[in-house]
């Protein structure tokens, strides 16, 4: 029997790894089955005990694919439907982007084959801080792509109020601990060795749940009188159709039907570049919507595409006009769909290279954000939101969150659903009230505990209204960021190693 589990045991391994990456998206939305990024944790962890660095790395990135292949392969959408792709085309570059992401996810996971997998403390700690570790280095890596972290998954239980504490990587750690504590115990049962006594794994988990519950009860900021009213225009404007000069009218048209009934709220908010002509080109427009919104003490806030004559560039911009003022340009730029890196070498291969919108640059940045009415606001512009340290910053001295987006390149796939889900944890990480404005859905407004106060459809065309208030006070993320978790996860594997060169067991 040993023997034969011996010879079966590479592809058990390997069955266990693509499972657990698979289950790991399942914890996010639209699913939500929080249990499932814990279960697929202990799947991988215990494919990947006692590896060589070669296998570590071979079924670390066998999980990639598979977390990666259900989590994100919602991109042949945009490739496909507005990428102006052959379906070939598409698949291979959803194909080269999965890979691509898998051998990011797996790098970190030679190290574990070679210093971490041959003690139970490596298995068990050191694979969740090294978990922890590679979604922090995907957080910056080649401009970042910081999209499903372990930690979401859990935003509906009481590991999420870590959050405002450690942020999302302190979720994740939680996540990834839990899921360890279960490893430990399976360890101590299958071997009856002493190694990690049944009360010090069940007394983890207990206290990661027990801190949480306890922390769900700390207000970290507070709100200030008087509660701001909001109108969110989600005007669905076919994407196909966005940029054409002769569907224009239409679509300010939309626009204007959709605010007419909602001008004497405090504010009427319209989605990432809904008005159709460059700034410079919308100027009348603006001047005259600036004029009947000063009238009314009307905040009217807009994304629009920037032209900057003198310096030949294009900005993704966020102005507030009417009883508000100021401009945001967008600071993290999506690749190929607002840029082409390498744009001498890729330029004209293919369509896809030549997107209408891969033409803007990083905006200059301004600090002050935007000024409604003596709200300030920290404003972010549809990728933006997903980058936690960013948000931290950029919203310390600001009262609310604003977030305009246009999630219609995905389709009706997870893609803006996960959007929106990770606007909700930015909501609990600064304690601030996070507003959405989007083309076609999720628009809506958070709480600053991450609770959906009210939402719109998706590709509806509507108004969504409703109230936020300002907030005052720092959380302990919006100060110190991601920093002290990255470093906690780097000391955890320090130590890990030292422990595994003089106390190793093996199988």
């Amino acid at each position: 029997m040993d023997l034969l589990f011996a010879r079966w045991r590479p592809w058990i391994c390997l069955i266990a790894a693509t499972l657990g990456g698979a289950l790991v998206p399942l914890s996010m939305a639209p699913y939500s089955l929080w249990p499932a990024g814990i279960i697929g944790l202990f799947f991988i962890a215990i494919a990947l005990r006692n590896s060589t660095p070669k296998r570590a790395l071979f079924l670390a990135f066998a999980a990639g694919l598979a977390l990666f292949g259900v989590g994100v392969s919602w991109v042949h959408v945009a490739i496909a439907q507005f990428g102006n792709s052959s379906q070939s085309i598409a698949l291979t570059l959803t194909a080269l982007f999965i890979t691509g992401l898998a051998a990011v996810f797996a790098a970190p996971f030679y190290l574990y084959g070679r210093y971490l997998s041959r003690s139970l403390f490596g298995q068990t700690l050191g694979f969740a801080a090294l978990w922890v570790a590679g979604e922090w280095l995907r957080s910056w890596l080649f401009t970042g792509f910081p999209w499903l972290y372990v930690g979401y998954g859990q935003i509906n239980t009481p590991l999420s109020n870590f959050a405002p504490i450690f942020g999302i990587f302190g979720v994740s750690l939680a996540t990834c601990l839990i899921a360890a504590s279960i490893l430990w115990l399976r360890e101590h049962y299958r071997t009856h060795t002493s190694h990690g006594a049944p009360a010090l794994a069940l007394g983890g988990i207990i206290l990661l749940y027990g801190a949480g519950l306890a922390l769900a009860q700390v207000s970290w900021t507070q709100a200030k009188p008087h509660k701001i009213s909001i109108g969110l225009m989600q005007p669905n404007i076919p994407q196909e159709h966005k940029w054409e000069p002769s569907y224009y009218s239409q679509t300010l048209d939309t626009f204007s039907e959709l605010s007419e009934p909602l001008w004497e709220l405090d504010w009427v908010i319209w989605p990432e570049a809904a008005i159709p002509y460059p700034y410079h080109q919308a100027a009348p427009l603006l001047d005259q919507i600036d004029q009947y919104s000063k009238t009314l003490g009307t905040v009217f806030i807009t994304g629009i595409i920037y032209d900057d004559y003198e310096a030949y560039k294009y900005y993704n911009a966020i102005i507030a006009r009417g009883a508000g003022s100021g401009e945001y340009f967008k600071q993290r730029l999506v690749p190929f769909g607002e840029y082409v890196p390498f744009e001498e070498q890729l330029r004209g291969i293919i369509a896809f290279f030549n997107l209408p919108t891969s033409i803007i640059h990083i905006g200059p940045f301004n600090k002050a954000g935007l000024n409604a009415n003596g709200v300030l606001i920290a404003a972010a512009i549809c990728y933006e939101i997903v980058y936690p340290d960013l948000i931290a910053e950029i919203s310390r001295d600001k009262d609310v969150i604003l977030t305009i987006s246009n999630d219609a390149w995905f389709g009706y796939s997870n893609g803006p659903l996960q959007h929106f889900e990770m606007a909700r944890m930015r909501a609990i990480e600064t304690g601030r009230y996070v507003i959405r404005a989007t083309n076609n859905g999720v628009s809506g407004f958070i709480s600053p505990k991450g609770d959906v106060i009210k939402h719109g459809g998706r590709f509806t065309r509507e108004a969504i209204v409703g109230e936020v208030q300002r907030m005052k006070g720092t959380t302990p993320f919006m100060v110190w960021q991601s920093w002290p978790m990255a470093l906690t996860c780097f000391f955890i594997i320090f130590c890990c190693v030292v422990h595994q060169r003089y106390n190793k067991f093996d199988e």
